[in-house]
Order: structure tokens, then C-alpha cells, then sequence
């Protein structure tokens, strides 16, 4: 099975791909490069979900009807942060990917865009395959949200798990990833290694060097789940 994984920057792609050893082929999309190692294709797709969305819609599509074929699972991965009591360079695998603030603000708080009658601000991953993962690398299975701006505020934070209880880390590309899977009837996976906690903004804490190596270990002890999952059996 081809597996497509989609970070957002260069330095998460090459994180992931060191886990695979050797040196990848490089090939090119328009905007994007993807570094091919074996059955696992790994671009930097940008960030944010718009940008998460185009890239990996762009990959699905070029990889349909061509050689070696069409992917079986997309998996969008990098740091994220994580809410407390997550450690730094913990890992966390999504059970549900959501869309955090698509919506609208209404004098009574935050509505979800299911909540305006249209749309969908939720994917959920394969449990099996969730379960799987979580076992070989030690994650945390959780929600996992999504945010077009990264939250920076206790305020910001409280709101966030009041709309969202049980949540265990944000993130700004998985939900747009989600989006191209599903329309591509593809199943999605999000693996997120925690970078910083979600609060009010200290990038001094941040341990960006230490989710990037917890990230390279993670997919490390992920490969083989991934090379011997069935898609059919979720």
C-alpha cells in the first residue's frame, strides 16, 4: 500500500523521511517537492489548512491512473501543541481531526459550521488503525484540532476545551489533509509529536528540536503498521 504523508515546512518532511533510512527520490509538483521512499511519499505541503488541502489534493489527484499507482492512506504529520498536561515531545494520534474555529461567533459563543446547517468540522481516522499506531509508538489517541491561527492566550485556551473537552493538541494542517482524503476516498491518519503546550505564548519554551526527533522516532515504529495495514479491515 502508498502511503502520502503531508507536513506543513521542509524541516517536518525530512524528519519523517530520515525514519524511512536511505536516500529518497526526489520528485517534483508544482510547489512542492515529495520525497519517495518505498511506499511512502513525504512533501511539505505548507501551512495551514488551505495550503495542507491544495497539496494533498494535488498528490491524490497526480497519483491516480499513474505509476506505482494510487495511495491507500494519507497521513498528515509535524509538531503541534499539546494541551496540559501533554509533555514535550510526547506524541499524539488523532481519533477525531476537527476543524476548531470554522464557524461562526454569535453574541451567545463560538457555533460550529454543522451547527449553521451545512458542511462537516470532523473526520474520524480508522479506530483500528488508531489503536495500532498509538500501541507502536506510545501516542496518546485524542482529538486533535485544527486552527488557522495558533493559540496564544489562557483565555483562547479555556474556550478551546470548553468547545472541545478532551482535546489533546492543536494543529493547523490535519483538518484540510482530512478534507482532500475524504474526497478522494482515501482514509486519513494525523500523528502530531508535541513541540510547546497551548497557552499563553512563550516560544522560548518551545522544544521544536525534541518533536522533531520524538516525530523521525514516531514514524520509525509506525512504518511497519502502515506497510502491513489492511484499509479494507477499518
Amino acid at each position: 500500500m502508498r502511503v502520502l504523508v503531508v507536513t506543513a515546512v521542509p524541516v517536518e518532511r525530512d524528519a519523517v523521511t530520515r525514519a524511512f533510512g536511505g536516500t529518497p527520490q526526489i520528485l517534483g509538483l508544482p510547489g512542492a517537492e515529495l520525497h519517495r521512499s518505498g511506499a511512502f511519499d513525504v512533501l511539505a505541503g505548507g501551512a495551514g489548512p488551505a495550503a495542507a488541502a491544495a497539496a494533498a489534493a494535488f498528490a491524490l489527484a497526480s497519483a491516480t491512473g499513474s505509476a506505482p499507482g494510487p495511495y491507500g492512506l494519507v497521513v498528515s504529520a509535524g509538531i503541534g501543541g499539546g494541551f496540559a498536561p501533554a509533555p514535550l515531545g510526547s506524541l499524539v494520534v488523532a481519533s477525531d481531526i476537527v476543524a476548531a474555529d470554522l464557524g461562526a461567533e454569535t453574541p451567545d459563543g463560538f457555533l460550529p459550521v454543522t451547527a449553521l446547517g451545512f458542511g462537516r468540522d470532523r473526520f474520524a481516522p480508522p479506530p483500528t488503525l488508531v489503536r495500532e499506531v498509538a500501541a507502536a509508538t506510545g501516542a496518546a489517541p485524542g482529538p486533535v484540532l485544527t486552527v488557522s491561527t495558533v493559540t496564544g492566550t489562557a483565555a483562547r485556551t479555556a474556550a478551546l476545551l470548553t468547545a472541545y473537552p478532551g482535546a489533546l493538541a492543536e494543529a493547523m494542517e490535519g483538518f484540510g489533509v482530512a478534507e482532500a482524503a475524504e474526497r478522494a476516498g482515501v482514509p486519513v491518519l494525523e500523528l502530531r509529536a508535541v513541540s510547546n503546550t497551548v497557552g499563553p505564548r512563550d516560544r522560548a519554551a518551545w522544544r521544536i528540536g525534541d518533536a522533531l526527533a520524538a516525530l523521525t522516532e514516531a514514524f520509525g515504529k509506525t512504518r511497519p503498521v502502515l506497510e502491513g495495514w489492511n484499509r479494507h479491515d477499518h
